[in-house]
């Protein structure tokens, strides 16, 4: 953990190419042991997943900076002015935190995962690339545009044949990283605050299911019996991830296509929106099998309603109620 704040720190304060690289690497050496300490077989192979898609990620960083100090003879990170390394940086961070179509190894990784390391793996480990993608905004417009849109679509569409919650809420990552880059270089503060309300969101859901005990749809349907309090109030949580008025989550979606028509993107803002549907989709359906389903012979009459107290209580308390 020491690893992982320090790697994401070194990454914030750089200034040079390597100095960044080099916190980028401690950042995916610090989460490994973090991913495979459950020595099963999954969280193995996810692990190698991981590791080998972050590695290739870093090395291309590595080469673009190198190329971009031999064309341009230095290696400050705000003056990338050649197109070529620039589009490989681009290409290498989308990598790293997994926007489409690059996502592929997000879904088969967080899956091995247990929910906290997938907690980290979603919220933190996204932090450091994101620092350079926002220094190096104003280089690749149509990429980011693309990449943006590819990944809202597909985060859409990938979660809708889903019953592993992890799966779902990878598709569910892939799709708002998506709505972040697609507003990135139009308004770096709304990118951050989308950034912010998402950490939010994610954090109260992963929390709910590990209180929950819960890796798919039908182990959800029982968790009226373990806490009807918290199963209550499940739905808030995912329709604000999915971006419903008047929760949380509405917020940077409402912001995201006012900038997008406002620079006259009126044709990207209606894709997106209409992307934000099919994640809706699933999200409601999480919500139908959490509270809408009582699974039979539940023990409901004989659980005491209230929450179990344990050490997630008070965060998920905080995390929940700014979600909603």
């Amino acid at each position: 953990l020491f690893g992982l704040g320090l790697g994401t720190t070194i990454t914030f304060a750089s200034t040079h190419w390597l100095l960044a690289w080099m916190g980028l690497e401690m950042n995916t050496l610090a989460i490994i042991p973090l991913m495979a300490q459950h020595h099963h077989p999954r969280a193995v192979e996810a692990t190698t997943k991981y590791f080998l898609t972050q590695a290739t990620a870093a090395a291309t960083l590595l080469f673009a900076s190198v190329t971009n100090a031999w064309l341009t003879g230095q290696w400050e990170i705000q003056q990338i002015t050649h197109p070529l390394p620039s589009t490989m940086i681009t290409l290498a961070l989308a990598l790293k935190i997994g926007l489409a179509p690059l996502h592929a190894w997000l879904p088969e990784v967080l899956q091995g995962l247990d929910l906290t390391t997938g907690l980290i793996l979603s919220t933190w480990q996204k932090l450091a690339p994101f620092a350079l993608i926002l220094q190096l905004q104003p280089s690749s417009s149509t990429l980011l545009i693309i990449l943006g849109l590819t990944s809202t679509l597909i985060g859409g569409w990938g979660g809708l044949n889903q019953t592993q919650l992890r799966k779902i809420l990878a598709y569910s990552s892939i799709a708002h990283l998506g709505w972040m880059i697609l507003v990135l270089q139009f308004s770096p503060s709304i990118t951050l605050l989308t950034l912010l309300t998402y950490f939010i969101m994610t954090f109260s859901t992963f929390l709910v299911f590990k209180l929950n005990e819960s890796t798919n749809i039908n182990t959800l349907t029982t968790s009226w019996a373990k806490a009807p309090a918290l199963t209550a109030l499940m739905p808030l949580i995912l329709l604000s991830l999915g971006g419903l008025p008047p929760l949380t989550g509405f917020m940077p979606k409402w912001l995201i296509l006012q900038e997008l028509t406002k620079q006259g993107l009126a044709p990207t803002a209606t894709l997106a929106a209409l992307s934000a549907l099919l994640s809706l989709y699933f999200y409601l359906r999480l919500s139908y099998a959490m509270t809408l389903t009582i699974s039979p012979n539940n023990l409901t009459g004989s659980t005491p309603w209230r929450l179990p107290s344990t050490q997630l209580t008070y965060p998920l308390a905080t995390s929940t109620a700014m979600t909603i």
